[in-house]
């Protein structure tokens, strides 16, 4: 796509992207299971039902815009990773995605560990019951206090990503009496087919100890010679919302090899291997993402086959699934205010959300589907855009869909799979007031995240 851009964002509206949207669908009034939670369906009256509850029903109760979040969706996502990994792997769920204390207790029932890159995710889960043995606490610049605080919490693992952070981790584990266990993140060179943003294994980035050059092996040689650290495996990881599994088969390859230098050089075998997330999920019905069970197979396989030859025993290997968990569990519901037809380009549907409850589309240009939810239509299919209520030009939601002719003020619209990396990364752009995050299950809905209030903006204005 391209688009002529200012510093300060897109130019105003002097230059429109170009479209890449594909022929409408047969039939508006479909909900493709591949990107709507599996509990989705229409009732007798064309509403968008979830959980057994209509979206008048919920956008009455809760209000608009909201996220809701299918919990039967969401557990059986995380048995599905568990049972395709097995007793001899383990599944770490990465909380940057979306974490709230209701979701850490949903991971502790359904016996997923917790992946946690700040102070405040590991607050959360500790809050909320998660053993500190099954958490991980990742990130490329750990202050102090948020070491101290997970060594003293006594997480299962944290993941090292800098030589800096070797040292800090090792002394404030001594500090502290302590053998801390821990991972080194390596970049290993790998471009995942995904936005550069999210590309996280080539070595122009901020993420990881890089192997070229032999820094990764020199940070091992550091790690093993600290009392207060307790070195058990190698970390990568190559991107997101990745469907191809050759950028694994390499990035495992690599990190295999560098496990065969450990042992040649120290007379040591690591027990473990991450090799991270980032496996991609349906956001509209051109995306074809894996099962678990065939990523499960796959990395096994590239594993074994890569530890064979190097003539290793087969670690125990990590993944890191966020985004493919509670990705496809969520959608976000939007009332519309206004419909702007622009004769010859496209008709504008601005909603009363936008880019402070989903920046993924003016950051990454990520692609979204959307269908009227409130009532089915027989009107003939409409180019359009559905923009948000901010002041900024950038405010889209989705760039191209395909709307029905009649829609109007006061329908409601939803946007699937915003389970992922929406909430999280919401903000108070214009003083929005974020959404609240609804979980529901079995014909009854409860609020796990509340709507925010304007009294909770002045609270924090100190004037």
């Amino acid at each position: 796509m391209s688009r002529s851009a200012h510093p300060a964002g897109p130019r105003h509206a002097d230059v429109l992207p170009e479209g890449h949207y594909s022929a409408p669908p047969a039939d508006l009034n479909r909900l493709d299971p591949k990107v709507w939670s599996r509990t989705v369906g229409r009732d007798e009256r064309g509403r968008l039902t979830v959980g057994g509850l209509s979206v008048a029903e919920l956008a009455e109760e809760f209000g608009t815009p909201a996220y809701f979040l299918d919990e039967d969706d969401f557990r059986t996502r995380c048995r599905a990773w568990a049972d395709a990994f097995g007793s001899d792997a383990d599944v770490f769920y990465a909380g940057k995605a979306f974490l709230s204390r209701a979701v850490v207790r949903w991971l502790k029932e359904e016996g997923l560990n917790l992946d946690v890159c700040s102070g405040g995710e590991l607050s959360t889960a500790l809050s909320a019951g998660m053993p500190a043995e099954r958490i991980a606490f990742h990130g490329n610049n750990k202050s102090e206090d948020e070491i101290r605080r997970a060594v003293e919490a006594g997480v299962g693992r944290i993941v090292l990503d800098s030589f800096q952070e070797i040292v800090r981790v090792a002394h404030i584990a001594q500090s502290l009496g302590k053998r801390q266990r821990v991972q080194i993140r390596v970049t290993v060179g790998v471009e995942a087919h995904t936005h550069e943003f999210i590309a996280t294994a080539h070595e122009d980035q901020k993420f990881g100890i890089a192997l070229a050059g032999g820094q990764a092996a020199e940070a091992v040689r550091r790690a093993l010679r600290l009392d207060g650290l307790e070195l058990i495996g190698i970390h990568s990881h190559i991107g997101s919302q990745i469907f191809d599994m050759a950028g694994f088969e390499v990035s495992a390859r690599r990190v295999v090899q560098l496990l065969a230098e450990v042992r040649d050089e120290h007379g040591i075998e690591l027990p473990e291997i991450d090799l991270g997330g980032g496996l991609g999920i349906a956001y509209t019905s051109e995306d074809d993402p894996r099962e678990p069970h065939h990523i499960a197979k796959a990395l096994n396989e590239i594993v074994t086959r890569e530890c064979e030859a190097a003539g290793l025993r087969t670690p125990r290997i990590s993944v890191e699934p966020g985004r493919a968990i509670v990705g496809p569990t969520a959608f976000t519901l939007y009332e519309v205010g206004t419909v702007k037809p622009l004769e010859g380009l496209r008709t504008y549907v601005s909603v009363d959300g936008g880019m402070s409850d989903n920046i993924r589309t003016a950051l990454y240009d990520a692609e979204y589907s959307v269908a009227l939810v409130s009532r089915t239509s027989d009107a003939e299919p409409m180019l359009s855009r559905v923009v948000g209520k901010h002041c900024e030009s950038g405010d889209i939601v989705v760039r191209d869909a395909f709307l029905p002719a009649d829609i109007a003020p006061g329908d409601l619209i939803a946007v699937p799979a915003t389970g992922a990396y929406c909430r999280s990364m919401a903000s108070n752009y214009n003083h929005a007031l974020r959404p609240p995050v609804v979980a529901v299950r079995d014909g009854e809905a409860r609020v796990i995240v509340r709507r925010e209030t304007e009294e909770d903006l002045l609270r924090l204005d100190v004037g």
